[in-house]
């Protein structure tokens, strides 16, 4: 009995073609922004960062607000539909808007419906994608954790919250 469990899976390779992929961990749940690890070393913690993420079965919702090197804000608000399967991440802009005093440029917004992807390597309940659209970190979900890291700018340090 036990030797056909386990060529069952092997068989539906060989009969389809197709790599049967583990099904992604849930990454659903808010978190908080604790602090942001700067790569010149200095550390932001609140009250001059300030973030806030949810994952719901669908969307992605997301607020930050810091102070730019010359002590001017900058604040980002992102809505997006999301899909992450057990290879993939898969997101489509819904809603997109970036304040960027600090760097001279005042409020944008994008309401396109851009969509991107990016593979998504999954291990036990440990994610790690990259973020598909405005040029956004890698992330990693690790049990009621999450690290977000823009090389050469910043790592993030998250927390889910209850």
């Amino acid at each position: 009995m036990r030797a056909y469990l386990a060529l069952g899976p092997l068989s539906l390779i060989l009969l389809t073609g197709t790599i049967a992929y583990p099904k992604a961990p849930s990454i659903k749940g808010t978190y908080r922004l604790v602090s942001r690890d700067m790569a010149d070393g200095t550390k932001q913690v609140p009250p001059n960062i300030v973030g806030l993420i949810t994952f719901t079965t669908k969307y992605r919702n997301f607020n930050i607000y810091w102070k730019g090197a010359n002590g001017k804000p900058v604040s980002i608000s992102n809505i997006a539909t999301y899909e992450l399967t057990g290879k993939e991440y898969r997101e489509t802009n819904v809603y997109y808007a970036m304040n960027d005093e600090a760097g001279g440029k005042g409020i944008s917004y994008d309401l396109s419906a851009t969509s991107g992807a990016s593979p998504a390597a999954i291990k036990g309940i440990r994610v790690e994608m990259k973020l598909p659209l405005h040029d956004e970190p890698t992330v990693v979900f690790d049990g009621n954790r999450l690290t977000a890291t823009k090389e050469g700018a910043f790592v993030d340090h998250w927390v889910r919250v209850p």
